[in-house]
């Protein structure tokens, strides 16, 4: 389960935007995301990238500072 959760947060990440995309994202970056993922997506994490892209985005309010920045700064 973890291994699914770290390659879809990864996916994730790279999918948030061209700059990630050409970096593959940092571990800092992962990590700041990785909470909220668990917390509020875990539940899509096996329907694919672009499913936990949208359950993050639906949950955007609720999203710590860190995962918040990172997603503004890859334009989501």
């Amino acid at each position: 389960m973890l291994r699914l959760f770290t390659a879809a947060l990864t996916t994730i990440i790279i999918f948030s935007g061209q700059a990630l995309a050409q970096q593959g994202g940092t571990e800092q970056e992962r990590q700041a995301c990785a909470p909220d993922v668990k917390k509020y997506c875990a539940s899509v994490i096996d329907q694919g990238d672009l499913v936990v892209l949208s359950c993050l985005q639906q949950n955007r309010s609720k999203l710590s500072q860190s995962c918040n920045r990172v997603l503004v700064d890859h334009g989501q």
